[in-house]
């Protein structure tokens, strides 16, 4: 089975949620994060990619739970393009259902594109600078998903760093997010977890 249409058997197995009153929370999420950290835009983009972590730690065990309970196989990523694939054509498909194309794959890097941004409908975002200082510019508003791959791909132990670097809120004419491989950690407990 392809891995299209495995993330297709899965988003069909997934409960739905209305997709505009899940833009609209998300909206309140970013509102209630400007106003507490007072338009600190560096700051709201570390909070929304925090939360997007903590996330994507327990996405990962529900797109392998889910896998094994609908006999969809997802073999072991042998390279960092079969695990961009899984993440574009099985991850996104399932939780979002949309699927992202992959490019400028290297051993070391990928990006994903997204020509549909289910977090974005009904958002404008301010031009330049408002009366108190925020640079709008600067806000990445879907910052949460760079936060979700670097938690799910911390679980299967590849250290990414993930940044939104084109944005259809700003004009561009595709979302971006790019995503590149640290470090493959070590597999297994830690040494404080080895029996005596």
């Amino acid at each position: 089975m392809s891995k299209s249409a495995s993330g297709a058997v899965l988003w069909g197995k997934v409960p739905k949620a209305n997709a505009e009153l899940f833009a609209l929370t998300y909206g309140s999420l970013v509102t209630e994060l400007l106003q507490d950290y007072d338009n600190n835009i560096p700051e709201i983009n570390s909070q929304l990619d925090r939360i997007g972590h903590s996330i994507g730690v327990r996405c990962i065990d529900e797109l392998l739970a889910k896998s094994e309970v609908n006999k969809v196989n997802i073999p072991p990523c042998k390279s960092l393009r079969e695990t961009a694939e899984v993440v574009a054509k099985i991850g996104f498909r399932m939780f979002l259902g949309l699927t992202c194309d992959i490019g400028n794959v290297t051993d070391k890097s990928f990006s994903l594109f997204m020509n549909e941004n289910p977090l974005s409908i009904f958002v404008e975002l301010p031009q330049g600078e408002d009366h108190n200082g925020a640079d709008w510019s600067q806000l990445k508003y879907s910052n949460i998903y760079c936060g979700v791959i670097r938690g799910a791909l911390e679980q299967v132990n590849m250290k990414v760093e993930c940044d939104f670097v084109r944005d259809v809120l700003k004009g561009d004419d595709v979302n971006e997010i790019s995503v590149i491989l640290k470090e493959v950690m070590a597999d297994g407990a830690g040494e404080d977890y080895h029996e005596e």
